[in-house]
């Protein structure tokens, strides 16, 4: 019911374009995509133009939605076989650092902002306009992201030096707000002098407006709404409603609420909220931050403040005859951290460095006022990281979106992490190092390696504690072309290895982090995990009112080591496995852009009596690792 509605909900707004373009304002010439192949490089036709001779199928459905009859007209509503000029595959990847390298240290005259709304625009084709009344209406409820949210991202200002980099740095960063789907900044040509430029940005939005409702029983049910663009400048804020809940025992809150609101500023600086009040947990959040967001950038920090006020459970299984007992956990935590990254000096005349030299403090308070375990104590840890840093970007298509510009991030990072708890139980030294590579080949696909290790040592006896060793590999392939249809295969290997953990530490296998959509039929938990996902994403040529639409097959296996915790590889256990195939639906233009449905088949451990779920979810379920640093921690058991 949830996904029905969702899909609902947002088939409301978009449909297909068809049919020839109008005038609209006409945005600025682009010059040619660096993300494109040129046509002598290609050596083959686009894969996506529709040889429709050759596919018997797809020609009869195009000549169907051509009919003048009812059905004719409502098949034309939901299919889509117009060309896109975007839609390229088979690319080059571009180097984002050198890309504009020929206007460096020129002085910038003018910055030209044009902002494309989210429905029936092109940010490559400045003839396509709206042309139903879907698209429309969608643009009449849509507020354009304005031109000072813009400037609040670019890297450049009028009046200055345009620095290395600025250009395909801004690009990146405005593609990768929230608001924006995709943006092209370049210079002018036409009026460019020896010593000035004019600078043209095109960002187009995506319809940042979103609502669920989900229908449990009569009188129950979750209510959820957001915005990602408020008043197109950029703020964010998320709500959701749960009424008529009663699965949480006889004196349980029938209400539930979790909420959030976030600011942007200049220089990257942001502002947010959080709230959270349902059945025995209330907290909040408050914290301002700013990272390292750009090569350049040579300070980052945050402050935040968060308060917990729950009812633990310590006994009980919830059963009838062994209800839940509760005690109070309150605690609350201060934490401040800043960084300051240096460049290193090149030896190269023609290119600065792009390594990065970062150091970093952090202060984490931590103060207990009920706590329901002897264990929990409050402490103050003192963390401080050295590493060094290369960062590169490429940008190419069909990676996780159909046919958007996407950011490659590779490089490597090298750091170290040395810190001191001040703890009632007895204070304690913590060591942690990380290490990460990444290539991006378009003929060889995507390779990125990660390992890390950390642990806390306490007395002179060296009593390790808490430690954890963790490795990270992600591939997948370069793009396939089979007729219309586009296919990758990704393979995501994870494996996390506790040692010597506390009695309440524990992982699991459902979910993201091990077998995605598992649900076991009880408690299943340990403290070593390896797990192996593999997916085959096949793209097709069909939109489906206003949504593209992929085939998905993966294949996960984990093992854990759930009957003996106490040994370290969990490969003495039987493994849990799950494959599946589902379908995902995904619409660029909008702050909910993918929606999948899958059906899943796990031979044990699920809580269904044929071992079959169907599963929704509206995120990707992999992700690219960036090689930035962020605050000094300790490494994360989860």
């Amino acid at each position: 019911m949830k996904c029905l509605l969702r899909l609902g909900f947002l088939v409301f707004w978009l449909s297909a374009a068809l049919g020839p373009a109008t005038a609209q304002t006409t945005a600025p010439a682009l010059p040619p995509d660096s993300a494109a192949r040129p046509a002598a490089v290609a050596g083959r036709a686009d894969s996506l133009r529709r040889r429709f001779d050759q596919e018997r199928v797809l020609n009869g459905l195009k000549a169907y939605t051509k009919r003048k009859t009812i059905l004719g007209r409502a098949a034309a509503a939901l299919f889509s076989f117009r060309e896109r000029r975007e839609d390229q595959a088979g690319l080059d990847a571009a180097l984002l650092d050198r890309q504009f390298e020929q206007h460096n240290y020129k002085i910038v005259r003018r910055i030209r902002i044009t902002s494309l709304d989210a429905f029936g625009f092109s940010i490559t084709d400045s003839l396509r306009t709206p042309r139903n009344i879907l698209e429309k209406t969608g643009n009449v409820f849509h507020l354009k992201t304005r031109p000072s949210r813009v400037r609040q991202v670019l890297l450049l200002r009028e009046g200055r030096e345009l620095e290395p980099q600025a250009l395909a740095e801004s690009e990146r960063l405005l593609r990768q707000t929230d608001e924006l789907l995709d943006a092209r900044v370049f210079v002018d040509e036409r009026t460019a002098t020896a010593d000035s430029v004019d600078v043209l940005v095109i960002t187009k939005d995506l319809f940042s407006l979103s609502g669920s409702f989900q229908l449990r029983d009569v009188g129950a049910g979750v209510v959820g709404a957001r915005d990602v663009n408020f008043l197109g400048l950029g703020h964010q804020f998320k709500n959701r409603y749960q009424y008529g809940r009663s699965d949480d025992g006889p004196d349980a809150q029938t209400w539930a609420y979790q909420g959030s609101y976030r600011v942007p500023f200049r220089k990257f600086v942001y502002a947010g909220a959080t709230y959270r009040n349902e059945t025995r947990r209330r907290e909040y959040s408050v914290g301002v931050s700013r990272d390292f967001y750009s090569i350049n950038t040579r300070w980052a920090g945050a402050v935040s403040y968060s308060n917990f006020d729950w009812l633990y459970p310590i006994s009980g299984d919830g059963s009838a005859e062994k209800p839940y007992q509760y005690e109070p956990l309150r605690y609350n935590t201060q934490d401040a951290w800043v960084g300051r990254a240096f460049q290193p000096r090149s030896y190269d005349l023609g290119y600065e460095s792009p390594g990065r030299i970062i150091a970093a403090a952090r202060v984490v308070r931590t103060s207990y006022h009920a706590k329901p375990y002897d264990f929990l104590q409050s402490a103050n840890l003192l963390l401080g990281t050295v590493g060094y840093s290369v960062r590169r970007y490429y940008k190419d298509k069909y990676l996780f979106g159909f046919g958007r510009t996407e950011d490659i991030p590779t490089g490597s990072l090298v750091s170290f992490t040395a810190g001191y708890e001040f703890n009632p139980a007895g204070n304690r030294n913590y060591y942690g190092v990380r290490l990460s590579s990444a290539t991006y080949r378009p003929q060889r696909g995507y390779l990125y390696l990660s390992g890390e290790f950390g642990g806390f040592v306490r007395g002179r006896g060296n009593d390790w504690q808490q430690g954890l060793l963790s490795g990270e590999i992600l591939y997948f392939t370069r793009l396939y072309h089979t007729g219309n249809f586009q296919w990758r295969h990704f393979l995501w290997q994870r494996s996390v290895l506790g040692l010597h953990r506390f009695a309440n530490e524990y992982l699991t296998i459902d979910g993201e982090r091990g077998l995605r959509g598992f649900r076991p039929s009880g408690p299943l938990t340990g403290t070593s995990r390896v797990t192996l996902n593999y997916e085959a994403t096949m793209y097709t040529p069909l939109s489906f009112v206003g949504f593209r639409m992929a085939v998905v097959g993966f294949a996960d296996v984990a093992w854990l080591n759930a009957s003996n915790p106490s040994r370290v590889l969990p490969f003495f256990e039987k493994p849990y496995t799950g494959i599946g195939l589902g379908l995902r639906f995904r619409n660029e233009y909008t702050a909910i852009r993918t929606i999948q449905l899958t059906l899943g088949f796990y031979p044990r451990g699920l809580n269904s009596p044929n071992g079959i779920r169907i599963f929704e979810n509206s995120r990707s379920y992999y992700g690219f690792s960036d090689f930035s640093f962020g605050q000094p921690g300790v490494t994360r058991f989860q």
